[in-house]
């Protein structure tokens, strides 16, 4: 597992195997949740799950995409990353430590 950041910022990566495919589970903040899922195969455009009002999708989706690309396989990635009435000077610094774990991938 990968993390980056502190505090509320701290994020976190977990890639697993699954058969020739990939899975990433991003968590973080104060509470993990599910607030995207994402499908992408090579080549081919992500399928992305949304629910609710929840903006994790866009992370998740480029790293989605940045994972397939890469290995040449089909890659899931599901997480949310949640701080409790976040302002936006509180979430740019969660981005930008997200930003950073797609350099793990």
């Amino acid at each position: 597992m990968n993390t980056y950041g502190k505090g509320e910022c701290k994020v976190w990566l977990r890639k697993e195997k699954v058969g020739e495919d990939l899975v990433y589970i991003l968590g973080g903040g104060e509470r993990l949740h599910v607030g995207t899922a994402v499908v992408t195969e090579p080549g081919k455009k992500a399928r992305v799950v949304k629910p609710g009002n929840h903006h994790d999708y866009m992370v998740l989706k480029p790293m989605a995409e940045a994972a397939s690309k890469k290995y040449g396989r089909t890659v899931a990635a599901v997480g949310g990353v949640h701080v409790d009435n976040a302002s936006k000077d509180e979430i740019e610094p969660l981005v930008a430590s997200w930003k950073e774990l797609i350099k793990c991938i």
